[in-house]
């Protein structure tokens, strides 16, 4: 299995969201962060006390997908995530080495 973070635009995840549902993924986390993508206007940016830096309040999405699956997924995260900008944001694939599930015991 392979975890899959990306970090993109608040904007984009609505639809990025959609498409991999509509592919059939299930794992999926979204979280709000702050970082440094480059802002799309100056309303999408703040400064940061704690880091001392202009940031925004970006999406963390957070995948979990069978390794042949990687691939599809990935894809469809860069295509729907894309702002218009050179760069939109960041796709990172990581290996899982176990997963267990949470629930009752046998």
């Amino acid at each position: 299995m392979r975890e899959i973070k990306a970090f993109i635009h608040r904007n984009r995840i609505a639809d990025v969201v959609r498409v991999l549902k509509d592919a059939g993924f299930q794992n999926l986390s979204v979280i709000d962060v702050k970082g440094m993508l480059k802002a799309l206007d100056t309303r999408e940016q703040n400064y940061s006390v704690e880091v001392g830096e202009k940031v925004i309040v970006e999406i963390k999405l957070e995948l979990v997908c069978e390794n042949e699956r990687v691939d599809e997924a990935v894809n469809l995260i860069r295509e729907h995530a894309r702002t218009g900008q050179a760069l939109a944001g960041w796709v990172y694939i990581s290996e899982i080495m176990t997963a267990l599930p949470i629930g009752q015991d046998d």
